[in-house]
C-alpha cells in the first residue's frame, strides 16, 4: 500500500458498539469480509488518506478488536459505556492532545468508502473554510436517516433524526452518514459541550451543529456521489451485499 503522509490529518474510528442486529456473539465490527475483519478496511482506508494518527474507540469486546487488528499501528480509546456518538468520539480527546488539523470521523462498520472519496471531502472541507463538514447522500427513499437540513447559503443548521423530524423536514432527501471531517481545535471543545436531554438520555454527535451555528462558525456538507459506499452493516444481509461490492475492488489501492 502507497502511503501519502499529509500534514494535519487524523482519524478517529467508532468501534466500540455490539452490534445486536447481527445477531452474533462477535462483535460487529469484526464481522469478515473477504477474509478480513471489517474495520481493517476502515483502518487502511485512513492511512491511506494520510492520517497521522489513527485512533480507534472500542468498547465491547475491545481485547478481541486489538487482537484482530495487531500490528495496524492504532491507538486505542475505551468507551466503558456507551453513552451516544459525541461521548465515544471524546473518548479519542487524550489520544488526540496537541494534534492541529482536521481529525476525520469514520465508522467502524462502514468498510466501502474509497480513499478518493475521503480525499474529496478533505478537499470539500478545507476550500469551504468551516469548522465541520458533514457527509451526506441524496436518497430517493430517507426512511430512518437523520435529516441534513441547511440554509440557502448551504450551510448545516442541524441534523434531525428521523423520529424528531417534522413534515417538512422528512420530506428532505440530503441524509448524513455518520462521517466527518471537524478542526480540531473545534471539534473536541464542541463535543465537550453536547448534553443528553433528549428521549434516549445519550450524547449525539450530530448536536455539534447547532453548536458550530450558535457560536457563528461555518459548517458544511459534502453529498456522496455514490451512497452505497456509504453503507452501514447492520445485519447478515448487509454484510453478504458489502461482500459482493468488495469482490468488485481487487486492490482498493489498499
Amino acid at each position: 500500500m502507497i502511503q501519502r503522509k499529509r500534514k494535519g490529518v487524523a482519524a478517529v474510528i467508532l468501534a466500540a458498539g455490539k452490534g445486536t442486529r447481527m445477531k452474533s456473539d462477535l462483535v460487529k465490527v469484526l464481522h469478515p469480509i473477504c477474509t478480513r475483519p471489517m474495520v481493517w478496511y476502515v483502518a487502511a482506508l485512513a492511512r491511506e488518506v494520510g492520517a497521522e494518527k489513527v485512533v480507534a474507540v472500542v468498547g465491547h469486546q475491545a481485547a478481541l478488536v486489538r487482537e484482530a487488528m495487531a500490528g495496524e499501528d492504532l491507538i486505542y480509546a475505551v468507551q466503558e459505556e456507551q453513552l451516544g456518538s459525541a461521548h465515544a468520539v471524546l473518548q479519542a480527546a487524550d489520544a488526540l492532545d496537541g494534534f492541529e488539523g482536521d481529525v476525520l470521523i469514520l465508522c467502524g462498520d462502514v468498510p466501502l468508502l474509497l480513499p478518493s472519496t475521503i480525499e474529496t471531502l478533505l478537499a470539500s472541507h478545507r476550500a469551504h473554510r468551516g469548522v465541520i463538514t458533514v457527509m451526506t447522500a441524496l436518497l430517493d427513499d430517507p426512511g430512518s436517516y437523520g435529516r441534513v437540513v441547511k440554509n440557502e447559503a448551504g450551510e448545516v443548521l442541524k441534523i434531525v433524526e428521523a423520529r424528531d423530524a417534522n413534515e417538512e423536514e422528512k420530506a428532505i432527501r440530503e441524509i448524513n452518514t455518520g462521517i466527518y471531517c471537524a478542526q480540531s481545535d473545534f471539534l473536541f471543545d464542541a463535543v465537550r459541550k453536547i448534553g443528553n436531554t433528549n428521549a434516549q438520555g445519550e450524547y449525539y454527535f450530530t448536536d455539534i451543529f447547532e453548536i458550530a451555528r450558535r457560536e457563528g462558525r461555518r459548517t458544511g456538507s459534502f453529498i456522496i456521489p455514490d451512497p452505497s459506499e456509504a453503507m452501514g452493516i447492520n445485519t447478515g444481509d448487509d454484510l453478504h451485499a458489502a461482500e459482493e461490492i468488495m469482490k468488485t475492488r481487487p486492490h482498493q489501492g489498499m
